[in-house]
């Protein structure tokens, strides 16, 4: 059980932190959420871990999370990328099936949840696609469900397309980022089963140096108010916080389980959405969103 509370939480984090840096690309560019976001991330694991007493587990404890950092900027990339030429309501779907991976995984390594659980993790996958197939709308904030570590990217801010979408290639760059997210959450188990905090800041430190690699590489142009910068440092303290929380379930459950659970941040951003800006939740989405708390019920009743 602690270990599903331990995921939802990480769900919560995540959702949120998806939701504000939403937000916050009203007032900053989306280089500057990325970029700001991974370094108070980064500083946040760092002094945790830090001050926790962790000492360096060495190479062999932390490889698997630092190739998860590479995997989560190469899911990310893909992300934003199939965002820019194929259709919202295909593309976010497709990205949140990620924890697909890390469920498979799990039952290969002889994990058997109890029947009931599985029912569960079937009603919030399902859920969480509903949630998650929405097309930007005029005036909406939120227009895609990210991946867990970044923030929803404003419709406005995906710039004009194409009347004619490349939706091949946005679909299979979308399952390229789902299957690397899903890489990414295994990543976290392995280390996480020596050191769940150097999980969290070994995964911290991969992404945000490749991050800024890719933005010396790039030179994209930087906008920023200063009043967007304590939302910027929230974005990283959340998403951060939320990958200890996972890594830590990890250890107190089956990863097939908390993975799932992990992965309905998608109902938390749509629900803020709905809740703090009054944007419009259609049926289907509603549907998911109660199929999602269905099927957490089903796990954790299991």
């Amino acid at each position: 059980m602690l270990g599903i509370v331990l995921a939802l939480g990480a769900s919560l984090c995540w959702g949120s932190g998806d939701f504000l840096g939403g937000l916050t690309t009203r007032r900053a560019s989306l280089w500057a959420v990325i970029i700001g976001s991974q370094a108070a991330g980064l500083v946040g694991a760092a002094l945790v871990t830090v001050l926790t007493g962790h000492a360096w587990p060495g190479l062999a404890v932390v490889w698997p999370v630092l190739l998860g950092g590479v995997a989560s900027v190469i899911a990310i990339s893909c992300f934003y990328e199939a965002l820019a030429i194929g259709s919202m309501s295909v593309v976010a779907p497709i990205s949140a099936t990620n924890a697909m991976i890390p469920f498979v995984v799990g039952l290969a390594l002889g994990e058997r949840p109890s029947v009931a659980q599985l029912a569960g993790v079937v009603l919030a996958a399902i859920g969480v696609v509903l949630v998650a197939s929405e097309r930007a709308r005029a005036g909406d904030t939120i227009g895609a469900a990210a991946l867990p570590n970044e923030p929803a990217i404003e419709p406005a801010a995906l710039g004009a397309r194409p009347e004619r979408r490349n939706q091949r290639r946005a679909i299979a760059l979308s399952l390229v980022a789902s299957v690397c997210m899903g890489l990414v959450l295994i990543g976290y188990d392995a280390t996480a089963r020596h050191d769940a905090l150097w999980a969290m800041l070994g995964g911290r430190m991969s992404s945000a140096v490749l991050f800024v690699l890719v933005f010396l590489a790039l030179r994209p142009r930087v906008e920023m108010r200063r009043s967007a910068v304590p939302f910027i440092v929230a974005v990283g303290l959340l998403d951060t916080g939320a990958n200890g929380l996972f890594a830590l379930a990890t250890t107190r459950g089956y990863l097939s389980i908390v993975a799932v659970m992990g992965s309905v941040y998608p109902v938390v951003t749509v629900v803020l959405a709905y809740a703090v800006l009054r944007e419009r939740l259609a049926r289907h989405q509603l549907a998911g969103a109660l199929a999602t708390l269905a099927g957490i019920a089903l796990i954790a009743a299991g």
